[in-house]
């Protein structure tokens, strides 16, 4: 499960990647109730912290990158930003932004893996990572979707030491629940999944990537929030045996996210 003590090789901050920052605050106001505070003194529209009940639980920040599309990037903890720059290149992965300085806060790289998921870690400096973590309206999952479920294992593997559980979809599809050293024992030290894109999937041109899930109360009043203010459905509110009900969309300007009521079954 996620902490906001994360070891390495856990998620320990996401942030949204926006055309359009004013667009996307109010968005994520009208779903989950976030607030929006910038991390540039006096506020410029830029770079800033989604908070709810005063704790940071994601940040928004302008499209920075050459041909970048609005999305969510998953980041996680590393104690060494440069060891898991050259572990990423070694197991074949990307970079696409090399390991910087962010002053007073911490240091941040950028990768692609192999099947073409972008993903980030974080070295904790003043910012250790979310305030807040499991529970409504914050993060309590990631996933990926991957094109090459083996190679996607194979890499993740290598650069942050993860095992694998894997688990019946219930489809004849299989889904890998991933843990990492030092993050307990059993299904419960698992921080998220991973899921081999099916042939239709693949045929209509999607590609691997991360999503966060966000826990909520009412998944169906949630979705409908999401949907009543510009959202598009990607996956309608559905029941999954021992997991619970969830909803998948993308924001108005096209970021993918889930939405997740667990099973009470589950605690």
């Amino acid at each position: 499960m996620l902490t906001t003590r994360p070891v390495p090789g856990t998620p320990n901050w996401i942030d949204l990647g926006s055309p359009d920052i004013d667009a996307s605050v109010a968005f994520y106001a009208a779903v989950f109730g976030w607030t929006y505070q910038s991390a540039a003194p006096g506020g410029d529209g830029g770079y800033g912290f989604f908070q709810r009940d005063g704790g940071i639980v994601a940040a928004v920040g302008p499209l920075s990158e050459h041909g970048a599309t609005p999305s969510w990037t998953v980041y996680f903890h590393t104690s060494d930003a440069d060891a898991t720059r050259r572990a990423v290149e070694q197991a074949g992965g990307t970079v696409r932004t090399e390991p910087d300085e962010v002053p007073g806060a911490g240091r941040l790289a950028a990768f692609t893996d192999p099947t073409g998921a972008d993903f980030a870690v974080w070295e904790p400096g003043g910012i250790t990572g979310l305030d807040t973590v499991m529970e409504p309206c914050t993060l309590i999952w990631t996933e990926l979707y991957t094109t090459d479920l083996a190679a996607a294992q194979e890499f993740y593997r290598s650069v942050f030491s993860w095992t694998y559980q894997e688990m019946d979809a219930g489809d004849g599809s299989t889904y890998s629940l991933l843990s990492a050293p030092g993050g307990g024992d059993g299904e419960d030290s698992a921080h998220g999944g991973v899921l081999q894109l099916g042939p239709e999937h693949l045929a209509a041109g999607s590609g691997s990537e991360w999503h966060p899930y966000f826990g909520v109360r009412d998944c169906d009043a949630a979705f409908a929030a999401a949907t009543g203010h510009g959202a598009g459905t990607l996956i309608p509110p559905m029941d999954v045996p021992g997991v619970g009900r969830l909803a998948m969309v993308k924001d108005p300007a096209g970021a993918v996210f889930a939405l997740l009521k667990g099973d009470p079954s589950m605690t």
